[in-house]
């Protein structure tokens, strides 16, 4: 995989071609993350056909595919829907994730290969240097990046897939609690000690600052969904 970070702030995989299907996906799937589509919102495809500058068939099956990974929701007779985000949602979502990125991290430890540290350290190298103005779009792509390398370097598919959308599912929550969480460079520059243990080959080091990271992801966004002062005193 070739990470690279386009000026939107989107994960794309530059060492691939991209389809029509695909395009549809990554934009309709960032709409949805960024809240740009908000929860609950109804799913307009003329309209998608008409902002992204493609046809009926790359929308409805990017739609498809959204819909396999829960963030778009079918009702019959009804239409298409971005899912709603509920606190019972989040509890459940991240004790899973807790358990697979642990998971990942001892595998891809085992398994990595150079070459996907080097493309870590190249998303780490995006981080914007200390005392600059932090675009949040930026920030979250490298959290994602790291994340989406570790999954690959695991070799395993069925575990990639859940994490991903997994993944995908905490970084909406992310979007919708980023006016209240504050600076994300330390939560970031985590990556660089997991980094770290990856390369030694560490594989319980690694889970574990893996599962402190997301404990820690865990407690911000539901102080912001619960109400609560988050780790820089807003409340």
């Amino acid at each position: 995989m070739a990470i690279s970070i386009n000026h939107q702030g989107i994960l794309v995989d530059s060492s691939q071609p991209v389809s029509l299907s695909q395009q549809a996906y990554e934009r309709i799937r960032h709409q949805i993350i960024s809240l740009q589509l908000p929860p609950g919102e109804v799913i307009d495809e003329t309209r998608l056909q008409k902002e992204l500058g493609l046809g009926r068939t790359p929308i409805r099956e990017a739609l498809k595919r959204l819909a396999l990974e829960k963030l778009v929701t079918i009702v019959p007779r009804r239409g298409m829907f971005v899912t709603d985000i509920g606190i019972t949602d989040l509890q459940r979502l991240f004790e899973v994730r807790l358990t697979l990125e642990a998971l990942a991290a001892r595998l891809a430890a085992r398994r990595g290969q150079q070459a996907h540290w080097d493309h870590m350290a190249a998303a780490l190298a995006n981080l914007p240097a200390e005392n600059t103005l932090v675009d949040n779009e930026i920030m979250i792509a490298i959290d994602e990046a790291c994340h989406q390398i570790m999954y690959e370097a695991a070799e395993n598919d069925f575990l990639e897939d859940i994490l991903t959308t997994l993944y995908a599912l905490s970084l909406r929550l992310w979007y919708y609690s980023l006016s209240r969480i504050g600076d994300m460079r330390g939560a970031i520059l985590e990556h660089q000690i997991i980094l770290e243990a990856l390369q030694a080959r560490d594989g319980d080091l690694a889970a574990q600052l893996l599962r402190q990271h997301i404990q820690a992801f865990q407690e911000e966004i539901q102080l912001v969904m619960i109400g609560g002062p988050t780790s820089d005193g807003k409340v």
